[in-house]
């Protein structure tokens, strides 16, 4: 009787057992992953440069710092946006500021992005030497997530808005706040832009 009652009580626990295995996992779609991080200053990103290498911005921290959208490819008809670029960066580079030039194709834009045509033409046809870097999308669904915090206004609420033409500036001061915004027709020569790198430098 004994030996009965034990031989039950194993094929009980053994049936317990292989119910367990063999239970449904739960679906996928309630496996939640974790949240990244939200970006809270320029600092966080990461971009490559025009030759493939991972970039951190943090490296920039303390800099004054002017990011610039340039075009994708030739740049045709681009030469005097680059050349007050490179006079600015040349002036002010030995006091603390760095221009950062992140070539991408506006709305309607067709051609191809081609990081070296864009080397190309930055460093040998307008002496650029201010850091170039990789293609990257600065509008749309695509849009790379460092022009997504310069553009948006829960990020920058004083200067939220979309790309409105080639060699948009971004002045960031050097505790990583965004200072200043100009668009393509102010140029990076211009007073307004002057007045304000001199300020942020200071």
């Amino acid at each position: 009787m004994k030996m009965h009652t034990v031989s039950l009580l194993v094929l009980a626990g053994l049936l317990i057992s292989l119910q367990a295995i063999s239970a449904p996992l739960p679906p996928t779609s309630q496996v939640t992953p974790p949240a990244e991080p939200k970006a809270t200053s320029i600092y966080d990103f990461v971009a490559k440069d025009i030759g493939g290498k991972d970039v951190k911005l943090e490296e920039y921290r303390g800099k004054v710092i002017m990011i610039v959208n340039v075009p994708s490819g030739c740049g045709c008809g681009t030469g005097p946006y680059y050349g007050e670029l490179q006079s600015l960066y040349k002036t002010y580079k030995d006091r603390g500021l760095v221009v950062l030039a992140f070539p991408g194709n506006l709305p309607g834009e067709q051609q191809a992005p081609d990081d070296a045509k864009t080397k190309k033409t930055a460093e040998e046809k307008y002496k650029v030497t201010f850091p170039l870097f990789s293609t990257i999308s600065i509008y749309g669904k695509d849009e790379h997530p460092l022009y997504k915090f310069l553009t948006e206004k829960e990020t920058n609420p004083e200067f939220a808005g979309e790309i409105t033409g080639h060699f948009n500036e971004f002045l960031i001061d050097r505790s990583g706040k965004i200072a200043g915004r100009f668009g393509s027709k102010a140029g990076p020569e211009k007073v307004e832009t002057e007045a304000a790198v001199e300020k942020a430098l200071k």
